[in-house]
Formats: C-alpha cells, sequence, structure tokens
C-alpha cells in the first residue's frame, strides 16, 4: 500500500506562489506516477501535471509556463511550485500516485487565489 500526505496549501493574492509538497510511504516501488490534480466546485477533477519515474513531465495547457512539478527520490516527494497564481487557480489539490495495484490519492489540500 502506498500512503500520501499533502502540505502547502493556502491563500495567496493573485500573481503569488505558492509549493505543495506530497509525500509518499508504504510501498514506493509500486509507483509509476506521481501527479496533482484540482477539483474546483462544481467542476470535474482535472490534471494539474504528472511525473514519471523516469522524470518526464506533463502539464496541463491552463498551467503550463507557471508551474513545476518536481520529484526528490531521497524524500519520495513530489513538488508542485505554482507561479502567477489566478483566481482560477482556486481549487482543492489532491496528489496521484499510479501503482500496480491502482491509483491512491491524498486527503487534499486547499489552494485559494484572492485579493
Amino acid at each position: 500500500q502506498v500512503q500520501l500526505v499533502e502540505s502547502g496549501g493556502g491563500l495567496v493574492q493573485p500573481g503569488g506562489s505558492l509549493r505543495l509538497s506530497c509525500a509518499a510511504s508504504g510501498s514506493i516501488f509500486s509507483i509509476n506516477v506521481m501527479g496533482w490534480y484540482r477539483q474546483a466546485p462544481g467542476k470535474q477533477r482535472e490534471l494539474v501535471a504528472t511525473i514519471t519515474r523516469g522524470g518526464a513531465t506533463n502539464y496541463a495547457d491552463s498551467v503550463k509556463g507557471r508551474f513545476t512539478i518536481s520529484r526528490d527520490n531521497a524524500k519520495n516527494t513530489v513538488y508542485l511550485q505554482m507561479n502567477s497564481l489566478k483566481p482560477e487557480d482556486t481549487a482543492p489539490y489532491y496528489c496521484n500516485a499510479r501503482t500496480i495495484y491502482g491509483d491512491v490519492w491524498g486527503q487534499g489540500t486547499q489552494v485559494a487565489v484572492s485579493s
């Protein structure tokens, strides 16, 4: 089993920055891809960014050039650096691990962008 713990959400003004962290524990060997998703009220959960075991990244068009996903294998942690935040980025953000046993989700961390 894999467990995910997110941190780093909060309230920030438009144009500001936040960094989210997702620490994985348990059966780390089983993880193929890790990523971040968000789900704004009344909308479906959407992919924000993913990173493979080999370091290949993928981003939603809406965050390209503003967000950067990275990983620290020594700490089993994935980060999402979010710059130039916009009000439409407001949502709970969920860490995801795609494992050989299926998807695992974190509990979510709230990001709010408002003046």
